[in-house]
């Protein structure tokens, strides 16, 4: 079932217990090398402590220490294995350059140091400026759009993107002593990124969260006007879900069915979409008032959907069933509005509790890296069948609802199956897998391919038949004369090879020819 988050222990001095955090993290997961971790946890202290000393703390004092076991604490809640909750500790240390890649590849393996090169990758993203639509490159692109598509080929391993999404989340939580123009900021990026990342990957309590803290900075007045309106009839609400309850139990029984029932948690942001899409006041929401329903086998769903809806009517148009028809994310429930008690909008959703731990975790209530029965580790094959699938799941496009008018090169080709780099600007450029600094600069503009005469890559010069990976700066070196050279067509040598900067090349000799 789903894990309940655990607090973290305190000394008498306000710190970090890291010895019983420790032993209460190997509690919950047998098999996890203590040791192994207590070391991680030390380094990560002593690292920020010798930041402290030297006077080389990070921004607005915040603790990359404290984050990172609150990092663990999320990670530990989704089932991931010791390498990420190891990863998940030192990070922070890491991106605020106190820990080097290679220290922790020595100490702790590659498959550590891998985890968290990925994820310095993914922050890349943060520096993007999400204007709605502009011209890039002689195009228009959405930036978000092209934000997602870099974030889908940089996702090799779904733990990598689980500790992004823990990373943000801890972010969001420490954003409150900042400033109003970096809280808005860094909540735009998450409800615009990572929320729908969170969604696509079925775990839902972490984007319930996202969404709420970040429509709390992006739109405080309407925030604050829902809390209110909740607010105001609490307890008169908790008493009726309670009746509510009883009654639901007392029918169940008769039945002799097994359930769970509990009322269910308001979500603001929810609450305020639904409001602003359907044009509704706030009486007219179903799920201000609802309650949750868990039950053994799925059979037994659709036999307590029947008690509810002969002891309640239905509101038409308020039934979905996502067990027959799951969502594209996996997520799995019965869900229905009914005319309750008083008269009042009830809904209710009705599952198994598997369903409920798929809903919570998704994609990490069945992919945990533990090992199989036999003790060994599941087969290579499995994990790129589930790898390819993560990359299905991660292309979300429909799901926030962009009007992108994507061009045919991307229709033609995978996500998957392109690299995305940044321009000096800070734009992000979709390019062929393998593609060189030579076909960028004609990506650019055709003018620049010609003049071009060497290239940076992430500040450093770099010859031009180098091949550009997902994540790269590049700037182009450029002189005054168009003079673009005959061997960057020659195919063993690899200076151009997109069919642009071949076709522009060829075109240009071809015109001195003459």
């Amino acid at each position: 079932m789903v894990k309940v988050r655990a607090e973290q222990p305190l000394s008498t001095d306000g710190s970090v217990d890291l010895s019983m955090w420790v032993n209460q993290l190997v509690l919950r997961n047998p098999g996890f090398d203590g040791p192994r971790l207590q070391s991680a946890c030390e380094l990560s202290e002593r690292a920020e402590e010798r930041a402290i000393a030297s006077n080389t703390i990070w921004a607005e004092g915040h603790s990359s220490f404290r984050i990172g076991l609150d990092m663990a604490q999320i990670l530990d809640e989704l089932g991931v294995d010791e390498d990420g909750i190891v990863a998940g500790i030192v990070y922070r240390a890491v991106r605020e350059n106190q820990l080097t890649l290679n220290h922790i590849r020595k100490q702790f393996g590659g498959q550590v140091a891998t985890l968290i090169d990925g994820v310095l990758k993914m922050a890349a993203i943060s520096n993007i400026q999400f204007a709605a639509s502009e011209r890039v490159l002689g195009q228009t692109q959405d930036q978000k759009e092209q934000a997602r598509r870099m974030l889908v080929t940089l996702v090799d391993d779904v733990r990598v993107a689980l500790l992004k999404l823990a990373d943000r989340t801890c972010a969001l939580r420490e954003i409150a002593r900042g400033t109003p123009e970096k809280r808005v900021r860094l909540a735009r990026e998450i409800v615009e990124i990572y929320a729908p990342l969170a969604h696509r990957l079925g775990i839902g309590y972490l984007k319930w969260e996202l969404e709420d803290i970040s429509f709390r900075y992006i739109e405080p007045v309407a925030y604050q006007r829902i809390a209110a309106m909740l607010d105001e009839k609490r307890m008169a609400r908790e008493e009726y879900i309670h009746r509510v309850i009883i009654e639901l139990r007392k029918q169940l029984r008769f039945l002799k069915i097994e359930a769970t029932i509990e009322g269910r948690a308001k979500h603001i942001f929810s609450i305020w979409r639904k409001m602003r899409e359907k044009g509704i006041p706030f009486s007219e929401v179903y799920d201000v008032r609802a309650v949750r329903i868990l039950v053994s086998e799925p059979r037994d769903c659709y036999v307590v959907m029947g008690v509810v809806h002969q002891l309640w009517r239905n509101v038409p148009k308020e039934f979905d069933d996502y067990i027959a028809a799951p969502k594209d994310n996996g997520y799995r429930s019965l869900h229905t509005a009914v005319v309750g008690p008083e008269g009042k909008a009830l809904e209710v959703q009705i599952r198994t509790h598997e369903m409920h731990e798929e809903a919570e975790l998704g994609v990490c209530s069945h992919w945990r890296y533990k090992k199989v029965e036999s003790g060994e580790e599941e087969e290579p094959e499995a994990l790129e069948r589930k790898l390819h699938w993560l990359r299905q799941v991660l292309d979300w496009q429909a799901e926030v609802g962009d009007d992108t008018d994507v061009t045919g090169e991307f229709l033609n080709e995978a996500g998957a199956d392109r690299i995305y780099v940044f321009t000096p600007d800070g734009h992000v450029v979709d390019m062929t897998i393998g593609a060189t600094p030579v076909d960028f600069a004609y990506r650019v503009h055709t003018q620049v391919g010609h003049k071009c005469r060497g290239a940076k890559v992430n500040g450093r010069v770099v010859p031009l038949h180098t091949a550009l990976a997902t994540g790269d700066k590049v700037e182009i070196v450029v002189g005054e004369e168009e003079e673009p050279r005959r061997e960057w067509l020659y195919p063993h040598l690899g200076y151009a090879i997109t069919s642009r900067a071949r076709a522009q090349i060829r075109a240009w000799l071809g015109r001195r020819a003459r």
